[in-house]
């Protein structure tokens, strides 16, 4: 719920017929089984076996991670704080916390994490669980240690996935793994739950499995819950299905044509049954007791009975020995309990340590009112709708966003979700409103929205308007953006899309679904044409004056109304002016310069050089790959390598300037500087701990709007030229005890950021720090490499300049995240050059 420029909103793109879409490169899931949160691995041993499970790309930060001080959160960090124990103490959880004492098989810093997450949200906001739920809270709690311990372990891995016993043994607060193993497997029975659930829209029903039905498990067997071949076979590593395949006969190259060969063999030997296999057939022996399911006498063999997969099963649990992996009920349960603590559908295994750790830090944090608030879900039909709803969400994204191409079929389906929500949206709609109009006072209530249904369900009706444009439903398509528009709650970085969309189906297409004003000859179609572009005119300008539009939206408004304003001949006196604002296109610096070349990359050059004349390789293999890091030498460093913006950046310096390669890092640092009372304002519900070095909406949209009083007063002062004194009034009061804020490098000299804040232009500073203040998140990275300012005569006004410069060697091309970026501080009147690193020279070591 992962910036890039947007020209024009991706819908204008989908006007064309269905039968060849353009190519789209699939998206990777964090996780395989669709849940709704985004969780990575813990490594748990150096011992485990790095194929045994694919590895995770890296998880996007949490709300909550991204407000806490960055700390060590590796296995190494948890072991150094684990140490400082005390083994002779009985410590409860808090003074633990306050002692920073781990015992180990005691004690532990993953269970107290899961601990304080459970008691605080159960202290506060027990409402939202029911008779059942809270009877497997007090299961749990009385499970004992090590029981406790190895769930909370697989609750921090791939959750779906099955787990071998054998390989759990590294756990070392576990003395007893087979009965830590045996706690987890045991029935519980429940109370009769009292409510019905309600089925939400755009779910037909709940997902299997996520309910709680008169008894429940804490973790699943493999021997009773795996029957089939496909199942059996997920538990393999690709070497091990390799060698049963060998003993079987069969071939393939890739885990799934090795088990469609498996099962050609398994249906031609259904009358295997069992005999094929002896104990000597197995490659370790299982000292569980569990491994009597094994036997041939066992219900395993009799649910089996005819299944012509049984024999390749019962080879695979041989392999494998007894596995186990967490119950879906009480899992989803136990999501539900840290979606309600960490405020957040996203969360790692980080995020359950990281509060402990920056707890336990000795750093110094911002002076702020911790404001916790304890009716985020009004009740529990609200907690589970919304949780229904980013299911719902996360089915239409798997369908726009995961699969590639999306073809006719999809789109239908994702229209029909759109039909199915948007009557609740408009219902939740309302009620919001309400609540805004009489229940919460100023700016209460904007943190707390993204929490509504309403929030997923616009954003699926935000999605809904791009699928009519495919079915070129054009007149529904403009009436559902309107409605978008008229609410001011919920996705307001989304409004200039809005508006951008509006205004061209305005300019296009209104005319041609709407009445006419009069009869239907030639003369009215034209007024009906002129009177269309003008209600797209009035929306552009609508759309500039909307203070929650973004302002990398403009340009594209702003190139609309003159053309509009042409089309429509209006008079030269009545036109807009955007001269202020024109995009000065950067300039181009070439600087050559010496680069490096490594003789192992030489021999491979010589190589895809004899490749490529029988046509295969490399068209032009003396140049460096794509992307690839460049070494180059450094005039002013006696010739030392360095990378190539040092280069460039050594150059710039023999022309006067001073400079950074910060890739942001300096943008960043002023805007802490420059913003940090405003950012540590008080607001309702953003700041839950007093460890945080941000506010937790800082990397949403509603950051923007919940201050906008107060970003434009101080947006006004460093308009006006007072940026150099709120940056000495911000350093003398932090610098000496380095407080922790987001984003601020206390490395840098304070007198390099003097000068750089005087050399701004007052306009100008404030335009970039309005853009991070409006999508910190997406505008943090593409900042131009280089960062570079000079400083007139001294006393001389006006003289100071500040300059961006993106570096590019032959091998780089602009992303478009750098195209927004060099957009913004050309209309903001500040100099960007693209500088050109050419190598004059190329010197082989």
């Amino acid at each position: 719920m992962l910036g890039r420029r947007i020209a024009h909103p991706s819908s204008t793109n989908f006007d064309e017929d269905f039968p060849i879409p353009a190519a789209k490169r699939t998206k990777r899931l964090d996780n395989a089984d669709g849940s709704l949160f985004r969780r990575t691995e813990v490594p748990d041993s150096e011992g485990e076996s790095d194929n045994e499970e694919e590895e995770l790309p890296p998880a996007s930060q949490t709300e909550l991670e991204s407000a806490l001080l960055p700390v060590k959160t590796d296995k190494e960090a948890i072991a150094e704080y684990e140490a400082t124990r005390a083994a002779e103490t009985d410590l409860d959880l808090h003074s633990r916390l306050g002692q920073r004492k781990w015992v180990q098989g005691k004690s532990s810093i993953y269970v107290d994490a899961f601990f304080l997450a459970l008691e605080t949200v159960l202290d506060e906001e027990s409402h939202l669980f029911d008779e059942a739920e809270m009877a497997v809270f007090q299961k749990w709690r009385d499970l004992s240690y090590e029981g406790q311990y190895l769930y909370v372990r697989l609750f921090l891995r791939k959750t779906a996935a099955w787990h071998r016993i054998g390989r759990l043994k590294y756990y070392g607060d576990i003395a007893d793994l087979n009965a830590a193993v045996e706690e987890l497997l045991q029935h519980h029975s429940l109370p009769t739950a009292t409510v019905t659930e309600r089925i939400a829209p755009g779910e037909s029903e709940p997902p299997k499995d996520s309910t709680l039905e008169g008894s429940f498990t804490f973790a699943d067997g493999s021997a009773d819950h795996i029957d089939t071949l496909e199942e059996a076979s997920s538990l393999l590593m690709l070497e091990e299905l390799k060698t049963l395949a060998k003993e079987a006969k069969v071939q393939g190259k890739t885990k799934r044509e090795l088990l469609q060969a498996l099962r050609r063999t398994s249906g031609k030997q259904g009358g295997l049954g069992w005999s094929g296999l002896k104990r000597s057939d197995t490659e370790e022996s299982v000292k569980s007791e569990r491994s009597a399911d094994f036997d041939e006498d066992n219900s395993l063999s009799n649910s089996f009975g005819t299944n012509r997969d049984s024999h390749f099963v019962r080879k695979i649990f041989a392999i494998t020995g007894p596995c186990i992996r967490l119950s879906s009920a009480a899992l989803k349960l136990f999501e539900r309990v840290h979606l309600v603590f960490y405020r957040s559908t996203e969360w790692t295994e980080k995020s359950l340590t990281t509060i402990i750790l920056a707890r336990i830090s000795r750093r110094n944090f911002p002076s702020y009112i911790v404001s916790r608030s304890t009716n985020i879900f009004p009740s529990r039909s609200t907690l589970l709708e919304f949780e229904a709803s980013i299911r719902t969400q996360f089915a239409v994204d798997n369908i726009l966003e995961f699969n590639g191409t999306v073809k006719k079929d999809g789109l239908l389906k994702v229209k029909a979700i759109f039909e199915e929500v948007y009557p609740r949206w408009l219902t939740i709609l309302a009620d919001e409103q309400r609540k805004e109009d009489r229940v919460y006072e100023s700016g209460e209530g904007a943190y707390l929205r993204r929490f509504s249904p309403a929030w997923v369900y616009t954003r699926i009706v935000h999605k809904g308007t791009s699928v009519l444009g495919r079915f070129k439903e054009h007149k529904r398509e403009h009436h559902l953006l309107t409605e978008l528009l008229n609410q001011r709650l919920f996705h307001a970085a989304r409004r200039g899309a809005w508006y951008q969309r509006k205004a061209l189906l305005e300019e296009h297409y209104m005319w041609a679904l709407s009445p006419f004003l009069s009869s239907d000859d030639h003369s009215t179609e034209e007024a009906q044409k002129k009177h269309w572009k003008r209600i797209a005119l009035r929306t552009c300008e609508d759309g500039l004056q909307d203070r929650e539009c973004h302002l990398i939206y403009h340009h594209d408004l702003q190139k609309r109304i003159v053309k509009l304003e042409r089309q429509l001949n209006v008079p030269k006196r009545q036109q807009h002016d955007f001269g202020h604002v024109r995009l000065a296109k950067p300039l181009e610096r070439t600087v050559c310069g010496t680069r490096v070349e490594r003789e192992q990359h030489r021999s491979s050059s010589r190589a895809g050089r004899r490749s490529s004349s029988t046509g295969v390789g490399n068209s032009d293999p003396g140049k460096p790959r794509r992307g690839a890091k460049t070494i180059w030498l450094d005039p002013l460093e006696n010739s030392g390598e360095c990378s190539v913006e040092a280069m460039c950046l050594s150059h710039y310096r023999s022309l006067g300037y001073k400079g950074y390669h910060s890739e942001g890092g300096i943008v960043r640092t002023l805007f802490g500087y420059l913003l940090h009372d405003v950012l540590f304002a008080y607001v309702p519900n953003v700041f839950q701990t007093p460890f945080q070095t941000c506010p937790l909406d800082l990397h949403t949209d509603t950051f923007y709007t919940s201050r906008l009083s107060e970003i434009n007063a101080r947006l006004n002062e460093i308009s006006n030229g007072d940026g150099v004194t709120i940056l000495k009034r911000a350093y003398e009061e932090h610098a000496e005890r380095k407080t922790c804020v987001v984003g601020v490098d206390w490395g840098f000299e304070v007198e390099d950021l003097v000068e750089i804040v005087w050399c701004f232009r007052g306009e100008a500073l404030a335009t970039v720090m309005r853009v991070m203040a409006q999508e910190y998140q997406q505008r943090g990275g593409g900042i131009p490499d280089l960062f570079l300012w000079r400083k007139g005569e001294e006393g001389g006004e006006g003289e100071g300049e500040v300059m961006f410069a993106e570096v590019k060697s032959e091998n780089d091309r602009l992303s478009d995240t750098q195209r927004l970026w060099i957009d913004v501080l050309s209309g903001a009147g500040v100099k960007v050059e693209l500088c050109n690193a050419v190598a004059e020279e190329v010197v082989v070591r």
